[in-house]
Order: structure tokens, then sequence, then C-alpha cells
């Protein structure tokens, strides 16, 4: 394809696009496809000739399209939006365009730089201190594009994890980093992201999940005494993540609570993720959701959410940028160039090397639609799903199961008065799958209070009353069939529901088993290392150290002592090391021998908190080499 067949070619997909949008209401919301169903449909080998690009494009709309779940269509209203205004759409052209690869400053200054002020431009939008915005004078933060969310706690997280390390290991300079390590541990609420617990995995970190309270909210009390307890046990925090919008539910967390709460402890880093509602703090009646952040050491939000930006575009701001970027930071030669000490390479504020000039997009959304624009976009969804909620509440068959703040309404059947929370909860799980199998609908469910909910949320770009209403319109006609149904139908359908449930719970993770137990943070549970096999020479085993057990864990100095055949593997070894399963495909373990154990010592005693290590850590020898 030369420059002329492109310029034909580029304004037909356009014109594409365009007709695309428009003509979503004839679509299904989601395919009627099986997995697998490409694969039929396209050879098993790639052409040897070129073929012509009308070919490609018919095979666009016959083959690809019948696979595609239209996330732009009025009746998807599942997970939150996707943003896809034009202007974002000519931002990504542009970008893909010029095809720079903006890692470092002297890589594409324009890249750098533009990303730098959009950063500001959205942190003072928002309402964030100074201190999270690279141009105030005497900042030492700043703000960067990351692709998710999910990224952007990950790079917290390490940037944490590392000044945790550093801080222990001045401390107990003769202790290896893995041992201290394993004395981390971070927390979240139960209505945190799934991407916290990715990010500990990935971190190597214990994570410990809480409860929150009626409304989803973790208040600063659960978190005191959790972390407290941590600490009586010898575990270290040094992370907390908080929401501001929760996937679940959109509640938030209690930030002026946990603030202060997280200050008392020694260099604990505070995260916020708000990726969907925080580009809802553009307004001035959602910054009271903000209060609070002056505590917080990083910040984040997804414009490609509530702001009509196409994603990739997850906005990260933190207030100490020295500290992410020591933790990130490779310098190989070829990288390096004269400016490196004075300009702000983005290289370091991340996992990949390589980026994409994002931050053109987002400078045509702000410059085109203007703040203004945007709060009348965020406050029109809002309204909508108040207006939702309205509907809802009308009908004395169905319940709203959380405080509707933005644009999430979570709704319920409430079921008969002689039927068990189980069978309520069949119902509505019955209810979403009959709606979203006609493709009429999408929505996904959540878990609410321990309760099976649909989430209803308001997604599509041009959104009006008369799609609220006829969505709603959907629900209730699928609600009446399945209420006024034959019984027999509705046991049938039961049994499928617990047959479902059985699948689900076989399918569970070990790790995500891991993180809902207490034993993972409580070493009182697990008292009694693993047996390790003896032989004729060797001498009795001493009884593990436990928390009832007298210990000289008050002194001040690192012990070094004689090797114990005995081994203790913690958290989250134990992911990677044990299998609930007992897979034939598990790996025998071979354990590295070791000299000497040591144990961490109380500097402080008696004072809560102070020792990162009040247990013994031991491993077990390597078998002898054949």
């Amino acid at each position: 394809m030369d420059v002329e067949e492109f310029r034909i070619r580029g304004k037909e997909m356009v014109d594409y696009i365009c007709t695309y949008m428009n003509t979503l209401k004839t679509r299904r919301v989601t395919p009627s496809v099986e997995p697998g169903y490409l694969r039929t449909t396209l050879p098993a080998e790639a052409p040897i000739h070129p073929e012509p690009w009308d070919d490609v494009m018919s095979d666009v709309e016959t083959k690809i399209m019948p696979g595609v779940t239209h996330w732009q269509h009025p009746r998807f209203h599942a997970y939150f939006p996707a943003g896809n205004g034009y202007p974002s759409i000519l931002g990504d052209m542009l970008s893909a365009g010029i095809g720079c690869i903006g890692f470092s400053w002297a890589a594409s200054p324009a890249c750098t730089e533009l990303e730098i002020i959009m950063l500001d431009w959205m942190g003072k939008a928002i309402g964030l201190p100074p201190a999270f915005l690279a141009l105030e004078e005497g900042s030492k933060g700043g703000g960067v594009i990351q692709g998710s969310a999910s990224e952007c706690v990950l790079v917290c997280m390490l940037a944490a994890r590392a000044v945790g390390i550093k801080r222990l290991k001045h401390q107990f300079p003769t202790v290896d980093e893995g041992l201290l390590l394993s004395k981390l541990i971070a927390y979240c609420s139960k209505e945190a992201h799934s991407g916290v617990e990715k990010a500990a995995m990935i971190s190597f970190v214990k994570l410990r999940i809480l409860q929150t309270d009626e409304n989803g909210c973790l208040r600063g009390q659960t978190l005191k005494e959790a972390m407290e307890e941590d600490e009586e046990a010898g575990l270290v925090p040094f992370f907390v993540s908080t929401t501001l919008g929760t996937t679940s539910c959109c509640s938030f967390d209690n930030l002026p609570e946990i603030g202060p709460i997280v200050r008392k402890f020694s260099r604990v880093w505070l995260h916020v993720d708000a990726a969907y509602a925080g580009n809802a703090f553009l307004c001035p009646e959602h910054k009271c959701h903000l209060a609070g952040i002056e505590y917080a050491d990083s910040f984040n939000t997804n414009p490609n959410k509530l702001m009509l930006t196409a994603f990739d575009c997850s906005l990260l701001w933190v207030t100490n940028r020295y500290l992410l970027t020591s933790a990130l930071v490779v310098d190989p030669l070829y990288l390096q160039h004269c400016y490196d000490h004075t300009a702000i390479d983005y290289r370091h504020w991340g996992i990949p090397l390589s980026r994409r000039f994002r931050s053109l997009k987002l400078w045509f959304m702000l410059r085109s639609y203007g703040i203004s624009g945007l709060q009348k976009y965020i406050r029109r969804h809002c309204e909508l799903a108040k207006y939702f909620e309205k509907l809802v509440k009308k009908d004395e068959r169905f319940e709203v199961c959380n405080q509707v703040k933005l644009g999430l309404v979570c709704f319920r059947l409430v079921g008969g008065p002689e039927e068990t929370p189980q069978q309520v909860d069949d119902l509505n799980k019955k209810l979403l799958t009959n709606v979203n199998a006609s493709g009429k609908l999408h929505m996904v469910p959540a878990s609410v209070r321990d309760q099976f909910v649909i989430r209803f949320c308001v997604v599509s770009q041009h959104a009006s009353r008369e799609d609220i209403e006829v969505a709603w319109d959907i629900i209730t006609d699928f609600a009446t069939e399945l209420i006024e149904g034959p019984d027999k139908e509705r046991d049938l359908n039961e049994e499928r529901a617990r047959k479902h449930r059985a699948a689900l719970a076989h399918k569970r993770s070990f790790f995500v088993r891991m993180v809902s137990d207490p034993k993972i943070y409580n070493p009182a549970i697990n008292k009694t290392p693993p047996p390790q096999p003896t032989s004729p020479g060797t001498p009795p085993q001493p009884a593990p150290a436990t928390p009832d057990t007298p210990s000289d864990a008050d002194s001040i100095r690192l012990v070094p002592s004689t090797p114990k055949q005995s081994s203790w593997i913690s958290w989250p070894l134990a992911f990677f090391f044990q299998s609930v399963d007992n897979d034939a495909n598990d790996l025998p373990l071979r354990f590295r021998h070791l000299d000497t154990m040591v144990r961490l010592k109380s500097p402080h005693p008696g004072r809560r908190g102070s020792t990162p290590g009040a247990s013994p850590e031991r491993r077990a020898p390597s078998p002898a080499p054949h």
C-alpha cells in the first residue's frame, strides 16, 4: 500500500467507522458465537501472496464483526464506560502516523513534554494538591500515562517495596533481602480491584484483604487494627491501596480516616485508585470524594472510563517521583542522552520501555470538549443513573443494593418471602443469564454484602432517557417471564446454578484462596512447620517458636545460629511451592542449603510494631548431590 492508496483507504476507513457507530442499534450487543469460532473461518496459515484490500475489509464484516462485543452499543451496560470520543480516535490515528517510541525525552521531546503538561492540566482540573504536579515550584511529584489502573497499582507497590526493603536493610544489614521481603505486607479492602492482588503476586509480598462496612467502605479503625496486629506478629506494613469508586458497587473508602492512620506507621505508602470515579472530580459537586487526598503518596484515574478518551490511557500521579523511578531505573548506555539529568525520561516510570504518543489524544479531548463539555457529559451519566435507580425503586419486585453516587446502579430481584438467600441469588443469576443470552442487553454481576447483584452502568456516549427506559423494559419483561414461569423450570435452573457454583469453586486458583485465608497473615494459626525427612544421625529437632513460646525476641542483635533440620516456606512462596490439587505436572522441590539461620530482633523491647520479624525463617538443606 503506497501513500496514494493509503489516502483513499484511510478515508474509507473513517467512513466505515462512522457507519459502524451510526448503525450500532441494529446489531446484537454481544456476539452469539462459541470459543474457536474464528478458527473455522480463517485459513490455517498466513497468505503467501498479497490479497486485495477490498477482500480484507469484506472479511472484517463477515468474520470479525460477528465475534465483537459492542462496547459503544446503547444497550451495553456492563463494566464501566470505554471512552471513544472522535477527537480521541483522531489522536490515536495521529500517534500511529507519527510512530515515535517515546521512552526518553531525546527519543521524542514533544512526546515527553506534552505528557508532563497534560498530567498537570488534569491534576489541577481534578483538584489534586500541588505536591502531585511536576511543574509546581519546589514539587518532587509528577504524573505519567500508564496502560491501565493495574499498572499504576503495580508500579506504586514496587516503589513502596523498594522503600521498605531499603529501610529494613539499613536496620538489618546482614540479613538477606529475600528474608526481609518475606516480612512485608500490603493492605486493601475486599472491594478493591483484583489488580491489587495481582500486583502483590508479582511483587512477591503478602496482601491482607480487609472487610468493609455495610456500604462497601474501608474504615480507618479496621485498617489500624490489622496493621497493629501484623506488626505484633512480626510483619512490616509497607503499602495500603484504597479505592474511590470500587468496581463492584462504586463505593468510596474513607480516606480522611485512613490517611492519618497510615501516617502513624513508618514509611507506609498510601495509594488511591480512582480509576472510574476520579474523572468525576472534574465536577465541583463530586470533589468532596477527594477529601483526604493530602495523605496519599500516589493517585490514579482512567480518562478511558468516564472522560471519552480511548483506551489505553490511565493517569498516575506521585508526590515523590524519585522514589518511583529509583525502584524501576535500568540505564544502559544506548538509552542515555545529554539531557538525561535535567529532563524526565518516562522509561523509568513504568514496566515497559517503549511508549506510544498517548498524550495526543488527551490533548485533543481536553481542547475539543473543554472542562465544561466533559462536566456536562459526566453529569448526564450521573443523572441517567439516578433515573434508572428511580425506575427500580418504583417496582416492588426489585431493590437497589448500593448508594448511587455516579453512573452505576446495583439492583436485584428481592424474591419471595419464603425463599432462602441462596434461592434469591439463583433467581437473579437466572435473570441476568436470560437477559444477556438474548443479546438485547448486556450487564454483569457483582457481590455486594455477600449477595448476588446485577450491575447496571450508564456507558454509551450518547445515552438518553429513552435508552434507560428501553433497558428497564427489557429487564422487567424477563423478570416477569422468570417469576411467572413454571416451578419445574425454576427447579431445573437452581440445579444448573448449583453445578455452576461447584465448577467455579473447583476452578478458583490457590492464590485466590490464600489471600482470603487468615492463615496467611496470622502466624499463630500456622504454628508447626512442615515435617522434614531425617537421617539416623540427625539430632532431635527443637520445638518451633510460636507466639506463646518464650524467646529472646527483644534482643537488639541479629543472631546467627546452627542449621536446623526444618523448613518453613512462608507465603507467597507457598503459592508456587504447594498445590492443593496435587497436580501431576508439579515439579519436585529442591531447597538450597544455608549454613546459618537468622532471627530478626526487636530493637525496642515491649514496643508494639518494632520488630520486622519475631519468628524465625528456616530453610531445609537440599538433598545430597548425586
